[in-house]
């Protein structure tokens, strides 16, 4: 129960912090960097260092920064009480929690589709937690395992930019996106072993073990592959890909690289079948909303890719 509950408070921290930020950059870009219809994306690239910098001094920035990081430690004591296959499924409310926070901001009363994904949404998160050993809560993490399926998730994630290439930009967006959405699944079991080692071993032994500079690159990658798929494409698109791309992938990898028991019971499959779908129906079709995307004149896709995305 702890593990849930720290799941949500961090998914909500998450949300309070794209929308603060999404605020400011939408104050600092329109007042100070407007977009000119006809910037190329190379001149929409550049303008990225001048937002950044105003940025920095924007106070409403600064908070979503923190609440973020608050966030962040949030999720990871909840990867270190719970399961990953248990924690990362649950962030998907993020965009829950976005909703509410964004038409109180905005004075903009939300659409019938959203209320309607929202509905969907609490309908999975209810189906996966309600099912006995849907989402396993406990077990150790082993290490081959999680060497294993790391090498794996890389390689598929290879494939991936490999195969956008080229592509229509709605499939290079989408298929960018699902590799941004796996390396946010390997941060999130390589949070859980760091956080393991901090508590277990101390500061000292965790700066001499590997997962702490894997969760460091992989979260970089992630970024980077994240305002990738933000410039190539449509927005909804890639935050869809995303969002259902970690939880999938993170409870894959919870149930395969940690010692825990697998669901095997008919209930507890159809229980992640049905959760799944919801889930993933609601997150594509809330991401796509006007109201959560707060589509305005200034886009701060289009001037810099400062969009964050469901961790």
């Amino acid at each position: 129960m702890v593990a849930i509950v720290l799941s949500l408070a961090s998914a909500f921290l998450f949300a309070c912090a794209a929308t603060a930020q999404q605020h400011a950059t939408r104050v600092v870009g329109a007042t100070k960097h407007p977009a000119s219809p006809a910037a190329s994306p190379l001149t929409a690239r550049f303008r990225i260092v001048p937002l950044i910098r105003d940025l920095l001094r924007s106070r409403l920035w600064l908070l979503g920064w923190c609440l973020n990081l608050v966030g962040f430690l949030t999720q990871a004591a909840a990867l270190h009480l719970g399961s990953v296959a248990l924690v990362q499924p649950l962030l998907v409310t993020q965009l829950l929690f976005t909703l509410p926070l964004v038409s109180i901001w905005d004075k903009r009363w939300p659409l019938r589709r959203d209320w309607a994904a929202g509905l969907l949404i609490c309908a999975g998160v209810a189906v996966f937690l309600s099912i006995r050993d849907a989402a396993p809560n406990a077990g150790s993490a082993d290490r081959a395992r999680i060497l294993i399926a790391c090498m794996a998730a890389l390689v598929l994630i290879g494939c991936l930019v490999v195969a956008s290439a080229g592509r229509p930009a709605t499939v290079h967006a989408t298929e960018v996106a699902v590799a941004a959405g796996l390396c946010f699944a390997l941060s999130a079991v390589l949070t859980k072993l760091t956080a393991t080692d901090l508590v277990h071993r101390g500061v000292a032994a965790t700066a001499a073990d590997w997962p702490g500079y894997a969760l460091a690159a992989s979260t970089l990658l992630g970024l980077l592959l994240e305002q990738e798929a933000f410039s190539a494409g449509p927005l909804s698109l890639s935050i869809a890909a995303m969002t259902i791309t970690n939880p999938i992938a993170s409870y894959l990898i919870g149930v395969l690289a940690f010692d825990v028991k697998a669901p095997t019971s008919p209930s507890a499959l159809a229980a992640l079948a049905v959760s799944g779908v919801l889930l993933s129906v609601g997150a594509a079709v809330l991401s796509g909303s006007p109201t959560v995307r707060r589509e305005s004149a200034y886009s701060p896709v289009k001037a810099g890719q400062l969009r964050p995305g469901v961790r």
